[in-house]
This record gives structure tokens, sequence and C-alpha cells, in this order.
């Protein structure tokens, strides 16, 4: 439950539209649920204004089914991460209400209760090549379904330095920034010394041997000399996509109105 369906119900309450029976029934589980598999945090986003969201990728078809049965039937965006194409294909064969995002290995589900406060501006997402796009996805989906605006640029990397040079004037506008980079880490720093909007570094497990499965390009990243940048965990476009959201939100929400 969120902070805008809390207060409806409230008011609904009040004014004698509802009655204390059903209003005790829906708020049974605002706190938690608990299930054969799991313990769903519903509280969370009223508590940190996003939703819980289900890491899937060690999770069975069936401990997926269940959590994900239970989201369906609440009134907030479903957001599930790291799910294999066999995976969702079995959990979608079981569930309906779900949409597969093949490229950032996602489902998502409850599309009608995305927030429509938009944030301050927009976020934009830069990958340094093709092979980053995975990652950027998670991000793009994560924050759509926050409600957040996004623009990309894919491909902008620093062997082609003039493709992101290009895109000064937007990245100049954005509110923030996510930067997915792997090989040497070395966009985010240059991102980040184009523009005044605070930069996400994400670096990604993309590279060779000396890339060490994406520790070449953290390492890389964490001793940046450009200001207004901060980097969150290899592969990790979930956690920068709440960083963005956190960053882009409105400092007085359309939802408390």
């Amino acid at each position: 439950m969120n902070e805008k369906n809390l207060r409806n119900l409230l008011d609904q309450l009040r004014k004698g539209d509802l009655d204390i029976d059903t209003a005790m029934e829906r708020l049974r589980h605002l706190d938690e649920e608990l299930l054969g598999c799991a313990r769903l945090d519903h509280h969370r986003e009223l508590r940190t204004g996003l939703p819980e969201a289900v890491y899937g990728e060690n999770k069975t078809a069936d401990q997926l089914v269940e959590i994900l049965d239970a989201l369906l039937h609440r009134e907030s965006v479903l957001l599930a991460t790291r799910i294999s194409a066999d995976k969702a294909e079995a959990v979608c064969g079981r569930l309906q209400g779900l949409t597969y995002h093949r490229t950032a290995r996602m489902l998502t589900g409850n599309e009608e209760h995305v927030p429509r406060d938009p944030g301050r501006g927009t976020v934009i997402i830069v990958t340094a090549g093709t092979s980053d796009i995975p990652v950027a996805e998670e991000a793009r989906i994560s924050l759509t379904r926050f409600g957040h605006s996004v623009e990309t640029i894919y491909d902008a990397g620093v062997a082609g330095l003039h493709r992101i040079l290009g895109h000064g004037k937007l990245l100049r506008q954005a509110s923030a920034i996510i930067v997915v980079a792997g090989m040497e880490g070395a966009l985010p720093s240059v991102v980040a010394g184009m523009t005044p909007a605070p930069v996400i570094g994400v670096p990604t497990s993309v590279g060779y041997g000396t890339g060490a499965g994406g520790y070449s390009a953290l390492l890389g990243m964490l001793n940046s000399c450009a200001a207004g940048l901060a980097v969150v965990n290899i592969d990790n476009g979930f956690g920068a996509a709440c960083m963005a959201a956190a960053i882009n939100r409105n400092p007085r929400r359309s939802d408390r109105a």
C-alpha cells in the first residue's frame, strides 16, 4: 500500500463510504504478508516511496508464482528482476497480467498502478557499449515503473568520444544520469565532467580477462577524479534506478495532495 491508497482508504472511512470491517480487511496485510517461501514487505512503498521488488535469480518458478500471485493482488506496481527466459515462460504460463522484458530479464505487472508523478525532470541512461544494454534496460524498466521520465543514449563509449560529446546539451538538462560501462569503466568520469547533474556509475561484468568480471570497471569508477559521481554494485541496474528515483523525486509528492 502506498500513501495515496492509504489516504483514499482513510478518506472513504471518514466519509462513511467504507465500513470498518472492510477497512480492517484492507489493512490486514498493510505491514507484511507471510507466504510459504517469503515474507512480503507491503509497507516498503509507504516508508521509502519505492515498492518492494522481487530478486528472482535464485528463486524457483514455483516460488515466483506464489510471490508474484500475491503481489498481483496489491494496488502497487510489480517488479521482478533477474528472471531467465525459461523461468519467465513457466511463470507466465501460470499467471496472467505479467509482461516479460527479455533484454532486461524482468517481469512487470500492475502497470495501471504506475505513479503519475514524473519527478523533477528526466533521468538519462547512458551505456558505453551495446553489451552494457541489458543492465541499462534493467534500470530503464525500473524507473519507468516508478513513474519517472527516462531517455537513453546507448553505445556512446570513450573509444569513440565524439558519440557522447554530441549529447552535451541533453546531459546538462538531466536531473540525474545513470552511466553503465564495463571494460575500464571510464565513461562515467567523462559524463560527470560534462554536466551539473548527479551521475550514478554502474560497472558491468563486460570485458576480457583482466576486467575480472567487472572489478576493473568498479575500481576505475571508484577512483574517478570527477565530482558528482557515485557508484553502485556491478551489474546493479535496479540499484541505480532506485538511487536515480530518490534524486529525481519531487520534494512534495503529487500523491500527497
